[in-house]
C-alpha cells in the first residue's frame, strides 16, 4: 500500500473514472448514488444550484473539467465524513485485504456474531441448502465475474477477511456454477453462500448438492444490490 489512505486513495479513484469515463455526467451520477447523496445536499456543499450538478449528470453542460470534478469528489467526502465516514471506511476495508473496489464491493466483520436466519431474512434470501451454521460474524460482497475471472486461489481465501464464519455474496449471477465451482479451490469453505440476482428455479441443478457436500449454507436473493448493500453496512 502507498500509505496515501483511503480517503485520498478514494478521491483519485473516483476523480479518475469520472475524467476518464465516455460518459462523465453518468459516472458521477453512480458515485454520488453510490455515497447516498442527492443532488441538493451535493450543490449545497458546493455553494451551487442543484440544477448545476442535474445538468453535469444529463450532459446538458459541458464535461466538468479537473478542478471542478476536484470539488465534486471532495463535496462527496466532506458529506460522508459529517456522516460518519462509512464509505471511506467501507473503500479502506476493501483496500486493506488487497482488493478493489469493482471486484469487492464490502468487507466487514461484526463485532458479535448475527443469527444467520436474521440475515436471510432480512435480505429476502431463500435457504436452498443447509448446514450447521446458526450464526455468522462476518461478510463480504463480491462481483461474481470479476472475482473468477481476476482472483487467484489465494486472492479468493482473503475474501474470508478474519474468518471463514461469514456470508459470502456472490453478485451477478446467472445459474451459480462458476462461484460454487470456484470456491471448489480454496480450503476450507465459508459458512454460508448468497447468490444474488438469481430465483431458486433459475439455479444450477447441482449448487444444492455442491453445498451440502462441502458443508456450507446457501441461499439466493433478488433483493436489488443498492438496498441490500443498505442494509449490510448497517452490520457492525
Amino acid at each position: 500500500m502507498s500509505g496515501r489512505g483511503p480517503k485520498r486513495e478514494l478521491a483519485e479513484k473516483i476523480a479518475g473514472e469520472i475524467t476518464l469515463s465516455d460518459d462523465p455526467g453518468a459516472t458521477l451520477r453512480k458515485w454520488r448514488t453510490d455515497f447516498d447523496v442527492s443532488q441538493t445536499d451535493l450543490a449545497a456543499e458546493l455553494e451551487v444550484s442543484s440544477s448545476v450538478i442535474s445538468d453535469y449528470e444529463s450532459g446538458r453542460r459541458e464535461s466538468p473539467g479537473i478542478g471542478v470534478v476536484g470539488r465534486l469528489v471532495s463535496g462527496l467526502l466532506a458529506i460522508d465524513e459529517r456522516r460518519g465516514g462509512e464509505r471511506i471506511r467501507q473503500y479502506g476495508r476493501v483496500l486493506s485485504a488487497g482488493f478493489e473496489s469493482d471486484v469487492v464491493y464490502d468487507l466487514r466483520e461484526y463485532a458479535t456474531s448475527i443469527p444467520l436466519a436474521q440475515l436471510y431474512d432480512d435480505l429476502e434470501a431463500t435457504e436452498v441448502a443447509a448446514s450447521g451454521t446458526d450464526r455468522v460474524s462476518g461478510h463480504t460482497v463480491i462481483d461474481s465475474i470479476e472475482a473468477i475471472t481476476r482472483l487467484s486461489s489465494e486472492e479468493f481465501f482473503r475474501l474470508y477477511g478474519q474468518s471463514t464464519n461469514r456470508v459470502l455474496v456472490f453478485t451477478g449471477v446467472t445459474r451459480g456454477e462458476s462461484p460454487l465451482v470456484a470456491l471448489r479451490v480454496v480450503n476450507p469453505t465459508p459458512n454460508a453462500v448468497i447468490l444474488h440476482g438469481i430465483e431458486e428455479d433459475d439455479l444450477w441443478d447441482h449448487a444444492a448438492d455442491l453445498a451440502r457436500i462441502d458443508g456450507y449454507s446457501l441461499a439466493v436473493t433478488n433483493t436489488p444490490l443498492d438496498e441490500m448493500l443498505e442494509y449490510l453496512v448497517t452490520l457492525e
